[in-house]
């Protein structure tokens, strides 16, 4: 008993002659790492206040304020900035689903602003603006060197006010002008129709009213095919989808998943890594699924897209999407203004992280750039193909029942409808012969 008791007072006098040898070191080290602090805010202090008297013109204070706190937190990324009064204000709005603007998500990128996308319907998509387009100039100010929002102030103004940007386009060798006339934003967050036995959902943005509308419009086409027993698949269209809201892309998820993990965000401390599950319910029912996606899928997108990917869910077709795998954290501060700080990455649930390598199609499918066609060409791709009822002498179909001929009519209209998509959008007419391809895969096998 009394060699372990020694023994015990010996391990422990040697435990705290260790720690002390240890602590002290660390303890002086964060006393003068405290104390470069305190003189790096000290010259901070001493630099506003020769700016507030010595500068050649009076300034706001306020302002300069501001214009730090900014530069402090543009620094460390992209995404992080201060929000004004005004700006926490509009972002509030905007998820709700109207602002007014050009109708375009932007980030920041070697000083430029770059398109992330353009949002459906708005005076930006129907000026032709694309997703990785670059933004130099406004007005023939050049925006090299401003901040992004103050670059996006520039583009702010009043609904039916013109604006002229400055566009780089990867492809074209000159920079071009495109004017726009800004106009309110009302976004629709979820748009659908049907091509043949498939229906297509459109979500645009992930805002407050994204999962309501998948429902509803997803309902509504049902009821018009007569049920989901007449439903051959579904394609998810994410392409120029900006993001949005996390709650919604999780939602969106779970509308297809009836279990697993959704998405997972870990953070600077382990402790703040949080994850999403599925609950059980499928709103298809297992029909085939395909998601389509490009370089201008973003955020929320990506986290949808990689969650129905990882479960095997979905077949994702298109081009790689945009690669933005970070959380912004909105905290309000006093006066009324907020501070937008990136606190987490995404991670799928097989763990990728999305974080600028975004999430690669399974099936890469390029959308082409529509090439004019010679006189000679569009006389010969309107004129029908010729067949067998073309030939003279050819024998009629006169044995084909009638329920015979309605199904090739139907099937025929249908390849038509499937040509003319192709035309329209060829990745969304890809998608739908996808879909077309599982379902008769999966009859075959039962």
């Amino acid at each position: 008993m009394r060699k372990f008791v020694l023994a015990t007072l010996g391990g422990t006098l040697a435990g705290a002659l260790l720690a002390t040898q240890i602590a002290g070191p660390i303890l002086a080290q964060e006393a003068r790492s405290n104390a470069s602090v305190y003189q790096q805010l000290d010259l901070f202090g001493d630099i506003f206040e020769r700016i507030r008297a010595q500068y050649v013109e009076e300034v706001d204070p306020e302002k300069l304020i501001e214009a730090a706190i900014n530069g402090m937190l543009t620094s460390l990324d992209p995404h992080s900035s201060y929000l004004p009064p005004e700006d926490f204000s509009d972002m509030r709005v905007q998820t709700r689903g109207e602002f007014g603007g050009l109708g375009i998500e932007v980030t920041q990128e070697e000083g430029f602003v770059k398109v992330v996308s353009p949002i459906d319907g708005t005076p930006a998509d129907q000026a032709g603006i694309e997703a990785g387009d670059f933004i130099t100039h406004v007005d023939g100010e050049s925006l090299l060197g401003l901040t992004l929002d103050d670059a996006v102030d520039l583009m702010r103004g009043p609904v039916g006010s013109e604006i002229v940007i400055t566009v780089v386009r990867e492809g074209t060798a000159e920079p071009f002008d495109v004017s726009i006339i800004r106009d309110t934003i009302k976004l629709t967050a979820v748009r659908s129709r049907t091509v043949g036995s498939t229906i297509v959902l459109r979500v645009t943005t992930f805002n407050e009213q994204t999962y309501s509308g998948l429902q509803e419009n997803l309902a509504a086409e049902v009821e018009a095919l007569g049920g989901m027993e007449n439903v051959r698949g579904v394609v998810l269209d994410l392409r120029n989808n900006p993001g949005g809201l996390l709650n919604q892309a999780i939602q969106v998820s779970d509308a297809f998943l009836d279990a697993g993990e959704i998405v997972s965000t870990r953070g600077r401390d382990p402790a703040d890594s949080e994850r999403w599950n599925a609950a059980e319910g499928d709103l298809i029912e297992g029909k085939p699924l395909v998601v389509l996606i490009n370089g201008g899928s973003a955020s929320a997108s990506e986290i949808v897209a990689g969650a129905l990917q990882d479960h095997r869910r979905a077949v994702v077709i298109g081009t790689r999407s945009f690669g933005k795998g970070s959380v912004q954290t909105v905290m309000p501060l006093r006066g009324d203004g907020a501070m937008r700080l990136t606190t987490s990455r995404y991670y799928t649930p097989s763990g990728r992280s999305i974080q600028a390598l975004g999430v690669s199609p399974d099936i890469l499918v390029e959308q082409p750039r529509p090439e004019p066609a010679t006189e000679d060409e569009a006389d010969a791709n309107d004129r029908p193909p010729r067949t067998e009822a073309d030939l003279r002498g050819a024998l009629s179909g006169e044995d084909m029942s009638e329920d015979e001929r309605r199904l090739l009519e139907a099937e025929q209209a249908e390849a038509e409808a499937s040509a003319a998509l192709r035309r329209e959008d060829y990745q969304l007419a890809y998608a739908v012969d996808i879909i077309k391809g599982l379902t008769t895969l999966a009859a075959g096998n039962n």
